[in-house]
């Protein structure tokens, strides 16, 4: 992973979060930390089965 784009991800996202502020629009995501950290727990969830390698193909078992 680059530092530099996540460095420009994070500041992408600190630009569009001033902005619906600045523009009053409710953010598209969890405004508290409980809702933070479930989206932290599915990035971290989603690695963990990646890093383990494991996984079912659910078009392959629902035979599409």
């Amino acid at each position: 992973m680059s530092t530099q784009i996540t460095v420009l991800a994070l500041l992408t996202g600190l630009l569009t979060g001033a902005l619906f502020r600045f523009l009053n629009i409710p953010i598209p995501a969890p405004p508290e930390l409980p809702g933070i950290m479930g989206i932290v727990g599915i990035y971290v969830g989603y690695k963990l089965i990646e890093y383990f390698d494991v996984g079912v193909d659910l078009l392959e078992v629902l035979g599409l």
